[in-house]
């Protein structure tokens, strides 16, 4: 369980203020941060073992961010509480809140001297969040910001802050200059930095999507549509919000405090099929889903949907830290379209999971052979040497019937659901390891993106037979790709698609396109040598 997740409704109203006040004078800077440094100055203060700090620290801070809102500091103080009482720190303690709920204040030695220096009369007083109502924070002004002024390492309070700051200095500069924007993916916002994780599910119609979202929540959320005909016909994001709505698509891709900006490229015509249903949730403020239509079997994919369906699925894909691709046994095959679909997430591939779901519609014996061609099916469309991880279940509210169901497939669907929501409760834990994992990914795209547009360049002729030469090297770009491949010595893996390149180079003039100018790589490969793992160092626990 998460640290943030702990009920600190267990905690007293009274015991809440003073936490409040206490947090405000471990934050040294006013930021709704305590970071490692405040940290170890307030903590010595419990005069407990550096071991027993560095375990309080490792479960409050669980997501890896390099800092503790308020919610996470009064989970810290509860435990430095339970360890002076004489009980051992584990992470199990979190499962149990029942024996936080009677635990009192930690002694804290000489926190009412500092309290009475410090002035708490302050304008914003920080929620149980841990957010601030009237600040807004310093990372989200360095996007708008239109000087070119850097950005002082001191005003990194965190882990997502200090990816923020080498994105801004080091590594937009080189997209601007080679339009990684146009080739490959959107320029990147602060709130595509700080949004929460997102888990896809992917599926051809009617294999229970909306009904495993419905499953997971417990409840309805606004704008779900189930039912055996395709329902779902439009892209859902179900997020955490303070009340129940829908808000149309056109709407959320203007809110610059999400992350759907990038979305606009496909048009009126998909933001039409888009929305947003907000709803107050435990469970979405650690993940937002987002449901789409089912996958249409022949022609009717493409004729039928009036915008780029896969380079939408592709976009989602490279924002999510899961994909569920849902199948019923009923529905194994793998259409052109569904086999087009999974193609395009390509390069996700640790972000697939499979989920065969509605196993209860077959008995033990079928559900054996039923597993055995859904294997066989994704092992045409998957080209990985790797088995993908599937869960069998049915996960939907219905009670199943336990006269359908042997012994065995009622201990097998239990375990694999098991399985299933502890796959998807890690994900808030993961996710800033996977911000970092996708943010180098990002960087080598970006540096791969620049040896071809520049290399494109360099061929270009100084004067005359332009037209004929970019021709030329749209028609052989396959080669083109190989040349830069050997020449920067590249793997051959990381390459894009040729025929998305293609369809984008038609467009432009090559010529228009800047050379290769060596210090922007550099600076790229320095942030990926030395600026990202020292980012990490300093952020890790500060007890190591």
């Amino acid at each position: 369980m998460e640290a943030s997740s702990l009920p600190i409704d267990s905690c007293s109203k009274e015991h809440q203020k003073i936490y409040r006040d206490w947090f405000n004078i471990a934050d040294s800077d006013r930021d709704g941060r305590v970071t490692g440094n405040d940290a170890t100055k307030f903590f010595a203060m419990s005069k407990l073992s550096r071991q027993e700090l560095k375990q309080i620290w490792a479960i409050a801070d669980s997501k890896r961010q390099g800092y503790l809102g308020l919610k996470e500091f009064i989970v810290a103080m509860q435990l430095i509480s339970w360890a002076q009482a004489g009980h051992e720190i584990t992470f199990d303690i979190l499962k149990s809140s029942a024996d936080l709920e009677n635990i009192g204040l930690p002694a804290m030695e000489g926190v009412d001297a500092l309290a009475a220096k410090k002035d708490f009369a302050t304008n914003g007083v920080h929620d149980i969040n841990g957010s601030n109502h009237h600040q807004v924070p310093a990372s989200a002004k360095w996007f708008t910001s239109k000087s070119s002024k850097k950005i002082p390492p001191s005003a990194v309070t965190s882990v997502v802050d200090g990816l923020k700051r080498l994105y801004i200095e080091k590594l937009k500069p080189l997209e601007s200059t080679y339009r990684f924007n146009d080739f490959v993916s959107p320029s990147l916002t602060n709130s595509d930095f700080d949004a929460k994780p997102m888990v896809m599910l992917l599926g051809q119609y009617s294999t229970g999507k909306t009904t495993f979202i419905k499953h997971l929540l417990q409840c309805d959320y606004p704008g779900a549509h189930i039912g055996p005909e395709p329902t779902t016909d439009r892209f859902v994001v179900v997020m955490s919000g303070p009340d129940e709505r829908s808000i149309p698509g056109n709407t959320i891709a203007v809110q610059a405090d999400l992350p759907f900006g990038g979305l606009t490229t496909f048009g009126g015509a998909f933001l039409s099929k888009f929305e947003c249903s907000q709803m107050p949730h435990p469970l979405l403020d650690q993940i937002t889903f987002v449901d789409t239509p089912g996958v249409l079997s022949g022609e009717k994919q493409r004729t039928q949907r009036s915008y780029d369906f896969t380079g939408v699925i592709s976009w989602f894909a490279a924002k999510c830290d899961l994909i569920l691709l849902l199948f019923d046994p009923h529905k194994l095959d793998i259409s052109d379209e569904f086999k087009r679909v999974i193609s395009c997430l390509r390069g996700n591939d640790d972000k697939i999971r499979v989920v065969l779901n509605k196993a209860h519609q077959v008995d033990t014996q079928q559900l054996m052979r039923v597993y055995g061609a859904l294997m066989w099916s994704l092992g045409k469309v998957l080209n990985t040497p790797e088995v993908v991880r599937v869960y069998i279940g049915s996960f939907n509210d219905n009670q199943i019937n336990e006269a359908d169901v042997d012994q065995l497939g009622q201990d097998l669907f239990e375990k694999e659901q098991d399985d299933l929501l502890k796959d998807l409760l890690d994900i808030p834990r993961k996710a800033c390891d996977r911000r970092i994992n996708e943010f180098v990914k990002r960087a080598r795209a970006a540096k791969i993106n620049a040896y071809i547009v520049s290399h494109l360049k360099k061929e270009m002729p100084s004067m005359m037979g332009k037209a004929k030469a970019q021709q030329r090297l749209i028609d052989n770009l396959q080669d083109e790709f190989a040349k830069v491949q050997r020449e920067y010595h590249l793997p051959p893996g990381d390459f894009p698609s040729v025929e998305h390149y293609r369809e984008v180079l038609n467009n432009y003039n090559i010529d228009k396109f800047e050379k290769l100018k060596p210090k922007l790589v550099q600076a790229v490969d320095d942030m990926l040598g030395y600026e990202i793992p020292e980012l990490l160092k300093n952020f890790r626990n500060p007890y190591e």
